[in-house]
This record gives structure tokens, C-alpha cells and sequence, in this order.
């Protein structure tokens, strides 16, 4: 194998080999699982003598684990970690095959192209360089590929964190997934300006179930105890509810930053006019001014003549740090007596400081490759494995680096329609990690 082969070289192909494994994940246990994608991962470290480890959670539920020793053992260790699983993709809805990792346009399409199988590919082709070099990073390097992120890293981070914390032993950081990408907006002197978002931050989740009872009957005879309408009217209390703003420390730094680069205004009543700079990330930081609530799911009724005596809906929560218990308590007061509120899921929200080593070395990386981008700290409305790891002491950052065309609209693809990610962006996003990984 040639010796001057490098990260950028191979990345392309790496992120589309990864999309054509499919490893929907449903969120009900179905689907095809991740054992296949670990299976090649496994395969393409092992091709440059690296001797990864795999876990299996339950049968096909596969998460692959390698260490990589550093020059200073007692350093703590970094933690550089991606998901193998993605949303379900409705092909009908596409243009192209979601699973077949084309190359079209000057881009990669395909389910998990943006989340996550990109940062996948700069990963295994950073360290598939390391290997194929005999590089020793300053500090140990545990390189993760979980299983089972988009259902809550239950068969994925929080089962290794509960059952192999050995692998992360002496991890001090760690960095994942959205954060590291560019938008382009124009500062104050008209100049097209690109901005890389540092995520730093990310909301905690509480997935609901609302269960509304009621009184059965036929569906001819007046019921004033429909469990339906119960239901329906629990919903609109809650979607016509108003959370109450509050600026955390990483979005009024993020806010501040943009402020100062644009020469744009704002205030805590307004700032439209601020974050339209940031094109489709927008939807992300709009995410993190409140806590929210999204009813997402709905169950009720099995025929038509028949009024049930149940009816049930999912509701997504997404709450700033220390919201927690405030975000149930509202939403039972809002779901009312007639509706239960139980908690399918909960996991915790996150902040880190914009400030020390690792992110003086983050933004270097990017810098030395895109010498005049700004570099600005944000909070992720949703939601990473790095929660899991912070149970162990970890602090974790969102940084899978991308440099984007100024009329790509990115952050909207994330779980969206003809997921995409440009080629070019690849390339320097392995230069960049793998800049990192060798300076960390």
C-alpha cells in the first residue's frame, strides 16, 4: 500500500462504501442494525494493523472501539467518536437512491451523507493514515463508532458507558458530530465571510407519551369523555404554548460574534434580522433560545364507529440546562387531568467552555486550511453521544469539519430529503481532522 496516500485521497470513497450499508434504525428494536457497517469498519483498520475492538449490545447491535497509544500516556486522552445508524429513508421521496452512495453534482448522496457517515468516513480515513504511517498522536487517541444514536444511544454510547467503561479510560474529551461546518454571511464591510459554528453546547432530551383515557361507545352516541378530543386538546394547549427565552452563555457568545462580524443588531426582543445571516442553520439556533416541545407521533381509534377509550401521542422535548424538571412539570400541567404524561426517554443537557487547548488546536486546524474563517461557539438543538460519555467526566464538542459552498443549504438536510454532502468538502474536512488528531 502507497505510503503517500492521505486522508483526502480516500474519503469519497470511504463515505460512499458507508452509505450503501444500510443501517436505518426504526427506533423499535427492527431494521438491519449496525453489524454490518462494523464489519467494514473493522476491515479497513485492520488493513493498516490497527486491531480494533467490537461490542454487541444485543444481536446485531454493534459498536467498534480502537486506541490509538499517544506520545504522552499521561495526558488525558481524546475520545473521537461517530455513529454507524441512520434515520429511515422513504426512496419514493428521493432522487436518487437514498442506500446508494452516488456521486452526482459535485456531491455524495445519500442517507446518512450529512448525519453522520461523513464525519464516518474523514474518521476511518484520519486514522486509517495514522496506522498506514506508524504516527504517534501527542496523547491516546479512542476512536468509537457507536451503535444506535438516533434512538437515544441506548444499544450504542450508553450501553458501553454502563457496561465497558474500560474503553474510555482516562478520556478527558471527546468530539463528535454538527459542529465544524461552515455558513457564509456578510460582514459589515458587504464581503462574503465564512463562519465555522464550534458546537459547545447542546439541549437535553425528554421524549413523551401523552395517554389520554376517556369512556368507550358507539360512535353515533353524544360522549363527553372522548379520549380523542381529550387528546386533541392536550395537544393544542401545548403546541399554542409560549416557553419563555433565555440566552445561554454559548448562544450570547454566538449571537454577540455575529453581531460583531455583520455589524447586525440585536436584542433579546429581536434579533430576525441577525439570525437571517445564518441562512438554514437558523433553524438550529432558533432551537436553542427556549426550551420546545413537538408532538411527533399520534395513536388513537381502531374503527370508525367506535369511540375508543384511549388515545396516545409522542411528544419531543428539547430542554436548555437546568430546564428539566421545570419542562415535565409544565408539560403535565398542560397535558391535564385526563392525560397521563410518562417519560419514554430522557437524557441530559450540555455545555462546555469555548476556551482551552483543545480548541485553540480545533480552530488552528480549520484556519490553517481556510486561513481567514471566523470560528464562533453554538448550542445544538438537538442532541449527540456525547451525553453518554459526560456521565464519565468526558467533555465532548461537536466538530466534524466542513468548508461549504455559500448556497449549499446544510443544516436543513440533517434527517431530510436528498441528503447530500459536497466532495470538496469532504477532502478538507480530512485534512482538517487529521491535522487535529496529529497536533491534539
Amino acid at each position: 500500500m502507497s505510503d503517500t496516500l492521505r486522508p483526502e485521497d480516500e474519503v469519497v470513497r470511504i463515505c460512499q462504501e458507508l452509505i450503501r450499508i444500510d443501517t436505518s434504525n426504526y427506533g423499535d428494536g427492527s431494521g438491519p442494525g449496525e453489524a454490518a457497517a462494523a464489519e467494514y469498519v473493522v476491515a479497513q483498520l485492520r488493513e493498516v494493523g490497527l486491531e480494533p475492538q467490537t461490542y454487541e449490545a444485543e444481536p446485531g447491535r454493534v459498536t467498534v472501539a480502537v486506541r490509538i497509544p499517544g506520545a504522552d500516556r499521561d495526558r488525558g486522552a481524546l475520545c473521537v467518536h461517530g455513529h454507524l445508524d441512520v434515520v429511515p429513508a422513504n426512496a419514493a421521496d428521493w432522487s436518487v437512491d437514498p442506500f446508494g452512495g452516488v456521486e452526482r453534482d459535485g456531491c455524495v448522496w445519500g442517507r446518512g451523507a450529512v448525519d453522520m457517515k461523513d464525519m464516518d468516513a474523514m474518521m476511518l480515513a484520519c486514522v486509517r493514515d495514522i496506522g498506514r504511517r506508524g504516527i504517534v498522536p501527542p496523547r491516546d487517541l479512542v476512536v468509537v463508532f457507536f451503535a444506535d444514536e438516533e434512538a437515544g444511544g441506548v444499544q450504542g454510547s450508553h450501553f458501553m458507558v454502563d457496561n465497558h467503561p474500560e474503553v474510555f479510560e482516562g478520556v478527558t474529551e471527546a468530539i463528535s458530530e454538527v459542529g465544524g461546518y461552515s455558513v457564509t454571511v456578510t460582514d459589515r464591510h458587504g464581503d462574503e465571510k465564512r463562519t465555522y459554528l464550534l458546537q459547545t453546547a447542546e439541549k437535553g432530551i425528554a421524549w413523551l407519551r401523552l395517554t389520554a383515557n376517556g369512556r368507550a361507545g358507539h360512535g353515533s352516541v353524544p360522549n363527553d369523555e372522548n379520549a380523542i378530543v381529550r387528546l386533541a386538546e392536550a395537544i393544542s394547549r401545548i403546541a399554542e404554548h409560549k416557553w419563555p427565552r433565555e440566552y445561554i452563555p454559548s448562544v450570547r457568545t454566538l449571537l454577540d460574534g455575529l453581531s460583531e462580524l455583520t455589524g447586525t443588531g440585536w436584542s433579546d426582543e429581536d434579533l430576525e434580522e441577525l439570525l437571517q445571516h445564518l441562512g438554514g442553520a437558523q433553524g438550529f439556533v432558533r432551537g436553542t433560545l427556549q426550551d420546545t416541545s413537538n408532538v411527533t407521533m399520534l395513536d388513537g381509534g381502531y374503527k370508525h364507529n367506535v369511540i375508543p377509550q384511549q388515545a396516545s401521542a409522542n411528544v419531543d422535548c428539547r430542554f436548555l440546562p437546568g430546564h428539566e424538571e421545570d419542562l415535565i412539570a409544565t408539560i403535565r400541567e398542560l397535558a391535564g387531568e385526563h392525560v397521563e404524561v410518562s417519560v419514554l426517554h430522557r437524557d441530559i443537557a450540555l455545555s462546555a467552555p469555548f476556551e482551552g487547548a483543545l480548541v485553540d488546536r480545533m480552530v488552528e486546524a480549520l484556519r490553517t486550511e481556510d486561513p481567514d474563517a471566523e470560528v464562533l461557539p453554538y448550542c445544538l438543538s438537538g442532541g449527540t453521544d456525547n451525553k453518554a460519555l459526560s456521565l464519565l467526566g468526558i467533555t465532548g464538542y461537536g466538530f466534524a469539519p466542513l468548508r461549504l459552498p455559500a448556497d449549499l443549504d446544510f443544516a436543513p438536510m440533517f434527517h431530510g430529503i436528498d441528503e447530500r454532502v459536497p466532495t470538496d468538502s469532504l477532502r478538507f474536512g480530512a485534512r482538517v481532522l487529521g491535522r487535529l488528531l496529529e497536533t491534539c
